[in-house]
């Protein structure tokens, strides 16, 4: 890429892209219009996104999670009841 020239995604004036189950969700956690489902439905697809995102780096980069398997049962041998 030529220098100063932005990524079309790296554009802040272009919209992100939306799902259709998201555009009925409001995006301000503090609205008072936010219904108990609706905040569950959003966590649980954080939660979703989030272990994806974990797996995919646990792929690309094997020896460190071999790393961290090693020292969260270290951690695990060591923790006194």
């Amino acid at each position: 890429m030529p220098d100063g020239e932005q990524r079309e995604r790296d554009r802040p004036d272009t919209p992100a892209p939306q799902d259709a189950e998201d555009a009925e969700i409001p995006q301000d956690p503090q609205d008072p219009q936010e219904t108990e489902a609706a905040r569950r439905r959003r966590r649980a697809q954080f939660l979703r996104e989030l272990h994806e995102a974990k797996a995919l780096r646990d792929r690309v980069q094997p020896r460190r999670a071999r790393a961290a398997r090693m020292r969260q049962a270290m951690r695990m041998r060591t923790f006194r009841w």
